[in-house]
């Protein structure tokens, strides 16, 4: 089975800018009140979509509220077959904290 890696904001920073794909796993409104620019919402019923059509290849960084809950969906989408997967440790709370320009509002589409 993958596993996936912990990594802190700057390693996903750096990843992010290099193409990796960034996925968002908390609440609709707290992904609407703000979210790393460029980052994808999923829950539960989009998942399955996005496992789909994701490049199962492709660096997945997943970030939640402070680096927990995205630990065990960055393993579940290992166990899916993604081969390059991130969990962002402290989540979504230190990236605004570190990055605040590299933040966006607005729900997801």
């Amino acid at each position: 089975m993958s596993e996936f890696k912990r990594i802190s904001p700057e390693q996903a920073l750096d990843l992010r800018a290099k193409g990796a794909v960034v996925v968002d796993i908390r609440d609709p409104q707290a992904y609407a009140a703000g979210h790393i620019t460029g980052s994808t919402h999923l829950d539960n019923h989009s998942v399955a979509d996005f496992i789909r059509g994701a490049d199962l290849d492709a660096p997945t960084l997943v970030v939640c509220y402070h680096g927990n809950s995205s630990q065990s969906a960055a393993a579940y989408l290992a166990g899916q077959g993604f081969s390059d997967v991130y969990s962002v440790d402290g989540g979504f709370e230190l990236w605004r904290a570190t990055y605040p320009a590299e933040t966006a509002q607005g729900q997801a589409e």
